[in-house]
Formats: C-alpha cells, structure tokens, sequence
C-alpha cells in the first residue's frame, strides 16, 4: 500500500541522512503506467513534505517502453505526453521530468518531444544519456536546457565540447 511504501521510505531516508545526505532525488519510473508511476510520486510527496532535509521528485515515466507497447512505442509516448504528464503536473508531484534516451530505449527524437511537453507543464529536464552508447543524448539534452546528463559511460570528443559551452551539468 502507499502507507507501507511510504513508511520503508521514509526509514530509508532517514538512514541516508544519518550517513550524512543532505539532499535527495526520488524517481519514478518502475511501474511504467499512470496508477504506477501517480503512487511513487505522491509517496515521494509526502516524503517531501515529512523530510527534514529537501527532496526533490523527478518523474521518469519514460524510463522503458512497457512490454504491452513493444510494437505500439509511439501509442506509450502519446500515454506519457497526453495523460502522465498532465496529470502528474497538475497535482504538482515532480520538480523533473526524465527521459532515458539510449539503445533500445527512447531516441533523441522521441527524449525531445517528451522534455519538450515536460517543459509545457514546468517540470525541468533530465536525462539518462549514453550509458550504453553514443546515442546523442547529450546535445538533446543540451538542446533542451537539461539540468543534467546523467551516467555518461560512452562519452566523445563531441559530447564534451557540447557540454563545455552548456550549463547542463554531465553526471
């Protein structure tokens, strides 16, 4: 239940800032459906709202393709555009909106007009970029004036010259 959830959250939270956390940063993006993805962020709510130190929630619906959308990849994009988003701004739960851009996972192409209708509702962007290849993840993140490009394993002259002349921080 999100009581539970929340309460073995909140453990782990305290846990974290015994061992001197001073911030954190929650996701979403393990259920992958509206109800899903609505739970962890209304638990990371109230997180937020029972933390002694901050908490930021960053929503990452679009972390996979669900199995159900393998072949339908634009009808899971449209769900995440038309009917996560807007409801997840419109209850105020994210302070991010995530994308994992990479092989086999969202492409540059698809991370933009997820950022870019994030953008629409005020959440700011992140990215998972190039962690299993070049994939231009970074310069869409750039584009989109992301926060940061996060775990970076496969990284080229290129995407550190993007970054130089960026304030998008890479992580």
């Amino acid at each position: 239940s999100e009581d539970e959830l929340f309460d073995l959250a909140l453990l782990r939270l305290e846990e974290a800032r015994k061992y001197g956390t001073a911030a954190l940063e929650i996701k979403s993006g393990y259920g992958l459906n509206l109800d899903s993805e609505l739970k962890m962020l209304r638990i990371i709510r109230r997180l937020k709202e029972n933390s002694p130190i901050p908490v930021k929630a960053t929503f990452l619906g679009a972390h996979a393709v669900r199995l159900e959308y393998k072949e339908r990849r634009e009808d899971y994009i449209q769900l995440i555009v038309n009917e996560m988003l807007p409801q997840v701004a419109g209850e105020g739960l994210a302070d991010y909106c995530d994308v994992f851009c990479d092989k086999g996972f969202f492409s540059p192409e698809e991370t933009d007009r997820i950022l870019q209708a994030g953008w629409k509702y005020g959440l700011k962007p992140k990215i998972h970029a190039n962690e299993l290849g070049i994939t231009g993840g970074v310069q869409v993140g750039i584009a989109n004036r992301a926060i940061s490009v996060d775990h970076l394993e496969h990284t080229g002259e290129a995407e550190i010259e993007a970054l130089k002349n960026s304030e998008t921080l890479p992580t």
